[in-house]
């Protein structure tokens, strides 16, 4: 069953390439959805089945290592269509 988590990243999350190693863990792990800067924090939409899904929000919560992942927030919803790419919205 495809869980979607839609992802709210703050900290020094801008200008250190998040969104890029978003993509990039996004395409390893297997999940598909989206990741946009809004404002001075990253927001992600990830689908997937639980456990990839699972797996990728964790990796949000360490980020890359030129990162500061300071605080997470995961809303986990009821998915309102199927995507089929992962990507960088803007």
């Amino acid at each position: 069953m495809t869980k979607q988590a839609h992802v709210f990243i703050k900290g020094d999350v801008i200008g250190v390439g998040f969104r890029a190693w978003t993509k990039i863990q996004a395409m390893h792990v297997g999940v598909t959805g989206w990741v946009r800067n809004s404002g001075n924090s990253v927001e992600a939409l990830i689908q997937g089945e639980e456990e990839v899904a699972n797996q990728m929000v964790l990796l949000l919560k360490k980020g890359p290592p030129v990162s500061k992942v300071e605080n997470v927030k995961v809303v986990w919803e009821t998915p309102s269509e199927k995507l089929t790419t992962f990507e960088i919205v803007y």
